[in-house]
């Protein structure tokens, strides 16, 4: 995925922790390689040029395709899993195997999972007693600032996912013209329970702009985001600020 991945792990059984982690990892780099379009042998390279079909990939292909056909409907086409004319599912691999490793973890017995996935965020129980889990909103405009602060008091689970092009550049592309998304916003964050669909979410988002981006995320359930446009203006959905502290 092309991407760095870090641990944060509290309590549980040590061994049966540390065998869900080295699982988890083991999970991450599958994913890759089942799902990397830059490598020739991936089962999604493969798929796309159609020397297998999805029955005969492995069950985690049908999974994620299922999932993205969902993400497609719910934004209206605005998310995609076809680039160029190419089957490209990797918009939702990321959230999804980050999502996926971070309960593996926490089904072995661990009371608090941080697991970070190049910038998205999936957090699982508490990393203490009455201390929440917080994840900082990196400035896209200010190298080193940050916009907001995400906590997670209150909550079992949560997600943080961040599309836009501060950092990779005008890499979201716009599903209707098969080009770069030409939009007024710099960054769309999302915070969701589930990052397989707050990473879905930004992207969409991102694509669509600032006016129709906010509208339609004020439109999902359990769903509050933070957009920044290009002329340093800050929107928000209604229920952000339940979050942030």
């Amino acid at each position: 995925m092309g991407t760095v991945f870090s641990f944060d792990v509290r309590g549980g059984d040590p061994g049966a922790v540390r065998a869900a982690l080295d699982e988890a990892v083991v999970g991450l780099r599958r994913a890759d390689e089942v799902f990397s379009t830059y490598r020739e042998d991936s089962e999604v390279s493969r798929l796309a040029r159609g020397e297998l079909t999805v029955a005969r990939c492995v069950p985690e292909v049908a999974e994620v395709l299922e999932l993205a056909a969902e993400a497609e409907r719910v934004s209206g086409g605005w998310f995609s899993t076809a680039y160029r004319g190419r089957l490209d599912p990797t918009g939702i691999v990321k959230g999804w195997a980050v999502e996926r490793a971070a309960r593996r973890i926490a089904a072995a017995g661990a009371h608090g999972v941080n697991l970070n996935g190049g910038g998205d965020v999936q957090l699982l129980g508490t990393p203490g007693t009455e201390r929440p889990w917080r994840v900082g909103v990196a400035d896209p405009l200010r190298p080193g600032g940050l916009a907001a602060v995400v906590s997670a008091a209150g909550a079992a689970e949560l997600a943080v996912a961040t599309s836009g092009s501060a950092e990779r550049g005008a890499h979201v592309v716009d599903p209707r013209t098969g080009r770069s998304a030409v939009t007024d916003l710099v960054s769309v964050t999302v915070v969701a329970p589930r990052l397989t669909w707050a990473d879905c979410w930004a992207t969409a988002a991102f694509a669509m702009g600032s006016r129709e981006g906010l509208d339609w995320l004020e439109s999902l359930p359990d769903v509050e985001a933070l957009l920044i446009t290009a002329g340093d203006e800050v929107r928000c959905t209604e229920g952000l600020a339940a979050w942030l502290g």
